[in-house]
């Protein structure tokens, strides 16, 4: 199970992650990671949610994903950086995934969302 600390709760984490992070996506997952102004700060957590939709399936199947997505990034929460907020949403061929298949696109999903949020954060500063 992910640490509770390290789970995103507030409606207002969620939709700035998705609106405002960097995203990367493959076949069964898209990853939104936003590199936010409290990463600078220590003390302040690295927060994940997820986000499993009906066309996933059945109830059980999407807890079935959300489950297996919360192992796989409970053993990569340590990576991230502090005050990172990362949006793993499911998508429908997610379902019939193993853990492995999962592991490799979120792995994928996470390396891409971080290069083009630190590339979309050093233009920035750059800029000003």
């Amino acid at each position: 199970m992910l640490p509770a600390r390290h789970r995103m709760r507030r409606s207002d984490e969620f939709s700035g992650a998705v609106r405002r992070g960097a995203r990367s996506g493959a076949s069964r997952l898209v990853v939104h990671l936003r590199l936010t102004e409290e990463a600078d700060r220590e003390g302040s957590p690295a927060l994940v949610g997820f986000i499993v939709p009906k066309s996933v399936g059945i109830a059980v199947h999407r807890n079935r994903v959300k489950r297996r997505l919360r192992a796989l990034m409970r053993e990569r929460v340590t990576t991230l950086q502090p005050g990172t907020r990362v949006v793993v949403r499911a998508l429908a061929a997610a379902d019939g995934a193993t853990s492995a298949e999962l592991a490799r696109e979120l792995d994928a999903g996470l390396a891409g969302a971080r290069s083009r949020a630190e590339g979309r954060r050093a233009r920035e500063q750059s800029r000003s």
